[in-house]
């Protein structure tokens, strides 16, 4: 298998990965908000580097600067 940064899942994966329901996932795009995505007709997909860093660029440090 490739490199898993260069790889894109579906909602549903995205939803397990990030740990937000997929209506979660939908709303956030209806609102411009949330991961970046690429649609393709009616697929959806996010870049698996996309997520890890939109969860990184969400990480608090308790005690310190977020």
């Amino acid at each position: 298998m490739g490199n898993t940064e260069n790889r894109h899942v579906n909602e549903f994966e995205a939803a397990d990965f990030t740990g937000h329901a997929v209506s979660t996932l939908r709303n956030w795009r209806v609102l411009g908000k949330g991961p970046s995505y690429c649609k393709i007709g009616k697929s959806v997909r996010y870049a698996m580097s996309d997520l890890r860093a939109w969860m990184e660029s969400h990480k608090v440090t308790p005690g310190g600067e977020s």
